[in-house]
């Protein structure tokens, strides 16, 4: 800036993780131990030989998952917590997280956020380097988001229910680390059958039992019929084709 207020004031924010991190120093010193933050602002970048001006959404979460209580065993904030929140933010849209590697972030714990395939933010925890800097205890979850992507509404509609009962089945295999959970989601819900109604992840385990080199990924599978009651082969067929799917793109064994 040509007439800056102060000295600090004197370049247009990239970023609104400084801020948020400031406001947290403020508030650790004055002896509070949950903080969450947000704060929507415009950042700046450059773009086809110019700048670009866009209102983004920050936030920053530190201290314990959730307030102390006798009911739940205290942890931190992490990552998922973030993500879950994000998710719930970004409702009726598709949105996908790829890994991300971010001057500001952890490495491996830091993630790019898309919204109908166009790209929307990131999130992650932040980078050792700048809690040290900042001479935090613990490291926050922070995120941005362009607030233009979560602004539009998607109208909801109405899906008849089915009186026909629900049949689950879980899926668990074995699968190398590196394979993404995220890729084998979306690959079995492309396969499913018509009578397939939800394909959802819901564990990820590594330790005892599982090979240094491999995790355990486990689905839910509902299937229903609109029309009729499944009968036990029809469900079995409608498991067998999912299973196919992640023996063979993924080289998953399965879980007894």
């Amino acid at each position: 800036l040509a007439n800056p207020i102060a000295a600090h004031l004197k370049v247009m924010r990239s970023s609104l993780v400084g801020s948020l991190v400031d406001c947290l120093k403020l508030n650790l010193s004055r002896q509070q131990e949950r903080v969450r933050l947000f704060e929507v602002g415009r950042c700046y970048s450059r773009a086809d030989g110019g700048y670009r001006q866009t209102t983004v959404l920050g936030g920053l979460a530190y201290g314990g998952a959730v307030t102390e209580q006798w009911g739940t065993a205290k942890r931190d904030v992490d990552f998922f917590d973030v993500k879950s929140d994000l998710e719930t933010l970004a409702a009726g849209r598709v949105i996908r997280f790829a890994a991300l590697q971010h001057p500001a972030l952890h490495p491996g714990r830091a993630a790019q956020m898309s919204l109908n395939g166009a790209r929307a933010g990131w999130l992650g925890e932040l980078h050792p380097r700048l809690q040290q800097k900042y001479d935090l205890p613990y490291a926050p979850m922070v995120f941005e988001i362009n607030l233009d992507s979560i602004s539009e509404t998607n109208p909801t509609v109405f899906t008849d229910y089915s009186r026909q009962p629900l049949v689950r089945r879980d899926l668990a295999v074995e699968v190398p680390t590196n394979i993404s959970a995220q890729a084998m989601l979306d690959a079995l819900k492309k396969c499913a059958s018509g009578i397939v109604s939800e394909v959802a992840l819901f564990d990820v385990y590594r330790g005892k039992g599982i090979d240094s080199d491999k995790k355990s990924v486990a689905f839910r599978v509902l299937l229903q019929d609109t029309h009729k009651t499944l009968t036990d082969a029809e469900a079995e067929t409608a498991i067998r084709q999912l299973l196919q799917v992640l023996q063979e793109d993924f080289q998953a064994k399965l879980r007894k």
